[in-house]
């Protein structure tokens, strides 16, 4: 083999490359879910979300008018 010493530097690059970020997401996650529904406590992105589970999950219930 005479790219024996370059392949495996290659693949150790690599993996170094593509090593999944360390650390928890839930800081990322609390910032981004920024509306929650007030009678299931589902955690959702924004406004417009909120008002399509309203309708999809709670249809006989109006939605609150929340404030943020």
């Amino acid at each position: 083999m005479t790219r024996g010493k370059q392949k495996i530097e290659a693949q150790r690059r690599n993996a170094e490359r593509n090593q999944k970020p360390r650390g928890s997401q839930l800081e990322a996650r609390a910032v981004a879910l920024k509306a929650s529904c007030p009678i299931c406590k589902v955690q959702l992105a924004n406004e417009k979300q909120l008002g399509d589970h309203y309708t999809s999950k709670h249809p006989k219930e109006k939605p609150h008018a929340e404030s943020s």
